[in-house]
């Protein structure tokens, strides 16, 4: 449990009454019988004795669960308010189930703080849960877990039940076994806790999330209000926006009032297939505050060099390539000619080696290959980058994609300004298109043209009977980017249901992790790392990944002055 500082000691009249724990920063949890039926208690403070030398804070009831004021009557619970906020992070509530443990011949360990007499500064206590079994539809039984341990005291009312791995609470003592040396008593789980109080069921996460991925968000955002990253309510809705998937609720309409209020929403109303994915991408968002820098960086100004490969009229055997560089805003044509197919690869070598002549010295290079739609699962970041060098393509300049399709004017019209927008997003959210149940096409054009959408994700390969309609969706809807994998899902035609062990899952996730917090303009160069990380190790899950990135902008010859290339992407 590492020290929390949640922990709290209530006072009436200057003596111990009993435990409580901080549940937002200005609120505490205990029992109704610890401040006295309908809150009588007078002088009613709260200590956090985990912080030394912090004050005691005034408190006032201002709700509670209705308690009658017997041992056995419902509702024990109180509410209190502080005279103001505390600098404290607030305990973390864990779901439902968990403190029961997925086995019952292995129970998970629950600790009690709490202040019996002569331990004014707290003690611990270790326990578990009997049964799952609600008593009376209000409490859990708890019993020692080893005999002789601390047991359930004066004190110990109102004190949190918390796991004693993560440090969550799943519940409040509110009663010991009232027997010498019968070392049981009951805690009122947080469900219950809800029903008497309904603001708690914001604060309760789903079980969905990890335990791994709550306590990585929750250190985060710890660290972040340290730092005093809070946000401005406008950004924090955009934190959110960018990290949600497609069926996650809208932010609230009345946004969120701190960045612990945004976390909690995606802890506690988000769950389903991708809440772990959700839960990975606002975490990325989290972590970019600590390396933003004070400024908006410049998106890279690439200097282009476009292959555009063709079907050639001279036969199967032959490929039509037109090379072209992109420097100073003006394009270069390099080269054009129908070359045999055996013979393309060296040839585009030695056209790209030509091409680097015409663009500045040191500038953002790019490598973009234009490809029929039938060729769009092309290798050509596996191609050697030189005929003395087997050193991949992609592993050595970023090197994207783009479908000849999306030449029509409309289309880069709907691309350009798809751009300007996304020049304004912190990270690139992937919109997942699973291999198991894809969403029907139209409503997935629906969603892709929607303002926030900047990615599309596939977990198989293009020629996937299964998602082949996405996929083409998906570049005529237009979306800006599309990733997959050409290894893609084996079963994914065939029917997967994406769970754990599909290839094409597991490509999603680790995409969603690596670009969710990357700018959509920088996406070619993380891409280019991803591929350098593949080279050096082996089953790397992006080894075949397909970058498939289209900013109209950046293939821009303000003179026209473009007739050997007017199909390709520049014109």
């Amino acid at each position: 449990m590492n020290s929390a500082e949640w922990h709290a000691r209530i006072e009436t009249a200057g003596q111990v009454a009993g435990a409580g724990f901080l549940i937002t920063p200005r609120k505490v949890l205990t029992c109704a019988h610890v401040v006295g039926r309908g809150g009588a208690a007078d002088g009613l403070t709260v200590t956090f004795t985990e912080r030394p030398g912090f004050p005691a804070v005034p408190a006032r009831v201002i709700a509670d669960g209705g308690w009658g004021g017997g041992p056995t009557d419902l509702g024990d619970l109180a509410v209190l308010e502080l005279a103001y906020e505390v600098p404290i992070a607030p305990a973390a509530l864990a779901p439902v189930d968990a403190a029961h443990g997925e086995r019952a011949d292995r129970p998970r360990k629950l600790v009690v703080y709490g202040f019996p007499v002569g331990f004014d500064e707290g003690t611990l206590a270790e326990y578990r849960v009997t049964a799952a079994q609600l008593l009376n539809r209000e409490w859990i039984q708890l019993e020692a877990w080893q005999p002789g341990g601390q047991p359930l005291a004066p004190g110990f009312s109102g004190a949190a039940v918390a796991l004693a791995d993560t440090g969550e609470v799943v519940g409040m003592v509110t009663a010991a076994a009232g027997a010498q040396d019968v070392r049981n008593g009951r805690m009122m789980p947080t469900e219950v806790m809800a029903r008497y109080w309904p603001d708690l069921e914001g604060l309760v996460p789903t079980s969905d999330h990890g335990a791994a991925d709550r306590a990585r968000l929750r250190g985060l955002v710890e660290r972040a209000v340290r730092a005093h990253l809070d946000c401005d309510p406008v950004r924090l809705v955009r934190l959110y926006e960018a990290a949600r998937g497609p069926l996650d609720p809208d932010a609230p309409e009345e946004g969120f009032d701190s960045l612990w209020s945004a976390a909690l929403f995606v802890l506690c109303e988000i769950d389903g297939a991708d809440a772990a994915g959700t839960v990975a991408r606002f975490s990325a968002q989290v972590e970019a505050l600590f390396r933003a820098p004070a400024a908006p960086a410049a998106a890279p100004a690439w200097s282009p060099i476009l292959v555009d490969l063709r079907h050639s009229g001279a036969g199967d055997g032959h490929v039509r390539v037109e090379v072209s560089a992109y420097s100073g805003g003006r394009r270069h044509p390099v080269a054009s000619e129908t070359v045999p197919q055996a013979r393309v690869r060296a040839y585009v070598q030695e056209r790209i080696d030509a091409a680097f002549r015409y663009l500045t010295p040191g500038c953002d290079e790019l490598i973009a290959f234009a490809l029929p739609r039938d060729w769009i699962d092309l290798p050509v970041d596996r191609w050697a980058s030189a005929p003395d060098d087997e050193t991949p393509l992609g592993s050595v300049y970023p090197l994207v994609v783009t479908d000849q399709a999306r030449l029509r004017p409309g289309t880069r019209h709907q691309l350009t300004r798809a751009w300007r927008r996304l020049d304004t997003l912190p990270g690139a959210r992937v919109h997942r298109v699973e291999c198991g149940s894809p969403e029907d096409p139209a409503r997935l054009r629906l969603r892709l043209r929607k303002p926030d959408a900047c990615l599309a994700g596939f977990a198989t390969a293009p020629a996937a009977s299964a998602t082949r309609p996405h996929f083409d969706t998906s570049l005529t809807a237009p979306a800006p980017v599309v990733v997959w994998s050409r290894g893609g899902c084996a079963g994914g035609a065939g029917g997967c249901a994406g769970g754990d062990g599909c290839a094409g899952k597991t490509f999603l996730d680790e995409l969603d992790a690596c670009v969710s917090a990357v700018p959509p303009a920088e996406l070619p160069r993380e891409v280019l790392a991803l591929r350098e990380e593949a080279d050096a190790e082996e089953g790397h899950w992006a080894r075949d990944i397909q970058l498939l990135w289209d900013d109209p902008r950046v293939f821009t010859d303000p003179h026209g002055d473009t007739p050997a290339h007017a199909r390709s992407p520049v014109s």
